[in-house]
């Protein structure tokens, strides 16, 4: 379920940030930007497109109730919330006469913030369809590096026939440029220095085509730009670029930074790469526990194996023991064609689409992209089977009691 996002106007400073906090603390809710002044705010909604704008009340409020009625012409499936200090009944009625949906009491009360938080998801769900369709996202991540999740979402990405972006948020040491053949001029670090002015126009620009239908948002040129990047901004950034694309394939860097987390948070599916060796099956599991604490639903979270080949003795089914979920992918081995691939900068899936690599690639691209059912478990055993027949070799780990 996609989070309730929100913009919030307030000129008094505790009033902000009491509010801004309790957004920020709820699991259902994402704040996009917050504004100090009223053309920013309608600007920022038109923009952005939230959920809801939630507009403390100052000293002119004649001003502000000019505002509401421009947003609810301009904007109708955004809702109102005004919050104040002062509940007399009569400014809760002009409130909402005005169009504001839902009236805040300052302090914020628990049941109350919960109360309107319902209703504002009530209205969210009666104008989903007059919303602009957005794009998926999907994040490719392993925790350990060497697994090719570059290698990965690349393929992905390229494989799609729909407008689809490539962002590549390894911040400090991305190269997806140099996989697509590339030399780009611009960076994710432009698109958030000029996030709050972004169209198609600048989109265009700081996205490097490669073919009809895939673009690159490269990682920052300089390795101190990244400094300036914040988990805010991706969210912000992201919010916008899946109003222009089908799909979003995100790259990760291996350590789950605030950066990293908040993308997680955000993709729709994730796609957790593993090698079947020991330090690839701990790696998983931890990553898995982590994404439990952090409150991911297991559904989002997907198993693909990377570099499978009929010469690993680690049994499928004990893996998916082990991992508590099924392997949904199993990308074979061929290590001269993915070095090619990679020193050419050409997918493979353009340059061998017929492969092994290329074949499953596809199948998940079209899974991912959500033109075919979420997988529930490993897909395809009999092609997997005459690709990869083999008897169960006698040294087969007995994972359980090895990783344990």
């Amino acid at each position: 379920m996609q989070p309730i996002t929100f913009i919030v106007l307030s000129a008094d400073r505790d009033s902000h940030v009491e509010i801004s906090a309790a957004l920020s603390a709820n699991s259902r809710t994402r704040l996009l930007s917050s504004c100090d002044t009223t053309d920013q705010l309608y600007t920022d909604v038109l923009r952005l497109q939230p959920a809801a704008v939630v507009i403390t009340l100052g000293e002119n409020t004649e001003q502000t109730f000019g505002l509401i009625k421009r947003l609810t012409a301009s904007a109708p499936n955004t809702a109102v919330i005004v919050a104040a200090r002062d509940a007399s009944p009569s400014l809760i009625l002009s409130s909402l006469r005005t169009g504001a949906r839902e009236f805040l009491q300052l302090p914020l009360k628990g049941t109350e913030f919960t109360t309107v938080l319902d209703r504002v998801a009530e209205f969210c769900a009666e104008h989903v369809t007059t919303h602009k369709n957005k794009g998926r996202v999907v994040a490719v991540y392993s925790s350990k590096g060497g697994t090719g999740i570059s290698f990965i979402a690349t393929n992905i990405a390229a494989a799609m026939k729909s407008p689809t972006l490539l962002a590549d948020l390894n911040l400090q040491a991305g190269d997806l440029d140099s996989m697509l053949g590339l030399e780009t001029r611009h960076s994710i670090s432009d698109m958030v220095s000029n996030r709050q002015r972004l169209d198609d126009t600048l989109i265009g620009s700081y996205a490097t085509h490669h073919s009809a239908h895939l673009s690159l948002l490269a990682a920052p040129l300089e390795a101190h730009e990244a400094e300036d990047i914040k988990p805010e901004h991706i969210f912000e950034v992201m919010h916008v670029l899946r109003e222009r694309y089908d799909l979003i394939v995100l790259d990760l860097q291996h350590t789950l930074d605030p950066v990293t987390v908040t993308a997680l948070d955000y993709a729709d599916d994730i796609l957790l790469v593993l090698t079947l060796d020991i330090p690839g099956i701990r790696s998983a599991k931890r990553a898995l526990k982590i994404f439990e604490r952090i409150g991911f639903p297991r559904g989002k979270v997907h198993i693909i194996v990377n570099r499978w080949s009929k010469q690993i003795e680690v049994e499928l089914k004990k893996v998916e023991l082990h991992l508590g979920g099924p392997v949904v992918g199993l990308i074979p081995n061929d290590y001269r064609k993915v070095m090619d691939s990679i020193n050419l900068g050409q997918p493979l899936v353009q340059t061998d689409p017929s492969s092994r690599i290329a074949t499953e690639i596809k199948r998940l691209a079209t899974v991912f992209s959500g033109r075919s059912g979420a997988p529930t478990e490993q897909p395809r055993r009999g092609l997997l089977k005459s690709m990869f027949s083999r008897q169960s070799a006698p040294s087969a780990l007995e994972l359980r009691a090895t990783l344990d």
